[in-house]
């Protein structure tokens, strides 16, 4: 999909959908019944994967953001050319900022069990019970999950794997001196060693580490104007709903499986006339438990 055409009216009624595919060019026609269900942006645009011994490719430009291949970005761009644009949100704030919005992740694959026998006694927790270990003092602000092994379905016995990210790429690293954006896979895990004083043998040549930028995967949460992001029904649409993490849910938070799944939810509900609402959300503000505690450690 590319584009969409609406009627010539005051209400939003898609009729056509614009698609190309290998250089040729589609035209859907949306009949009265039909209903138009679009996921606007990606958190996943322009993600560039390295390798042990190679850096993932460097971030796009801003100004080459609405461009991804994927087209995510000029889809929900195409919308700022249309009658309806006010109500149909504002892309640019969320692919122009890539500096913004991107960090690298990794992941690292074991064959030799030796960081992991390491890693339970520096931690005191078996893989898979405990949670998010971030190392604050890291220049690139390192994090890592160690999922319970296997992991994977035939994941051999002789093989483990964990994930980790850094929310600062762009700064030198205090083991390795340089960006990580620019690191191969093994100057990483030669990062993550350091900080856990684990030796660099014989885990870095048993090892192989994948690294992956990503320009846009924290772009939902950049600061915005309340109208950038749409409602999943805009205001006037007869068959048009919007989907994903750019779409504005009140109350509830991106960057969650169930915030795409509740916006899926309010639009089936509505748009198809269906008698039923999504789960109410919970409200950790309302709970007195909570906010006992959010200002206990304010105070602390």
């Amino acid at each position: 999909m590319t584009s969409l055409s609406f009627l010539d009216s005051p209400k939003i009624t898609v009729d056509e959908i614009h698609t190309s595919s290998n250089g040729a060019i589609g035209i859907i026609h949306v009949e009265p019944e039909d209903i138009v269900f679009v996921t606007i942006g990606s958190m996943t645009s322009y993600a560039s994967i390295g390798s042990n011994t190679s850096a993932p490719a460097p971030l796009p430009a801003p100004a080459a953001g609405k461009e991804a291949p994927d087209g995510a970005w000029a889809l929900w761009d195409s919308f700022t050319r249309t009658p309806h644009a006010s109500v149909l949100g504002n892309p640019a704030n969320f692919y122009s900022r890539p500096a913004e919005s991107n960090w690298l992740s990794f992941t690292t694959t074991l064959h030799e069990p030796s960081f992991f026998e390491r890693l339970v006694k520096w931690s005191g927790n078996t893989p898979g019970t405990g949670a998010l270990v971030t190392f604050k003092d890291s220049n690139w602000l390192m994090s890592i999950v160690v999922p319970k092994q296997p992991h994977f379905i035939n994941q051999p016995s002789s093989v483990q794997v964990f994930w980790g990210y850094a929310l600062h790429p762009e700064k030198i690293g205090n083991y390795v001196k340089k960006p990580m954006a620019e690191c191969t896979g093994a100057e990483i895990l030669t990062e993550l060693l350091g900080h856990m004083n684990f030796p660099e043998h014989p885990t870095l040549e048993s090892s192989t580490t994948i690294p992956c930028m990503m320009p846009f995967i924290t772009s939902q949460f950049l600061t915005r104007e309340y109208t950038d992001r749409p409602k999943v029904i805009p205001a006037g649409s007869t068959n048009l709903a919007l989907l994903g993490q750019f779409v504005e849910i009140d109350s509830d938070t991106v960057f969650t499986v169930e915030y795409s799944v509740r916006g899926a939810q309010m639009a089936v509900f509505e748009l198809m006339d269906v008698d039923k609402k999504p789960h109410e959300m919970y409200r950790g503000d309302h709970n007195l438990v909570v906010m006992a505690e959010a200002l206990k450690m304010m105070l602390a």
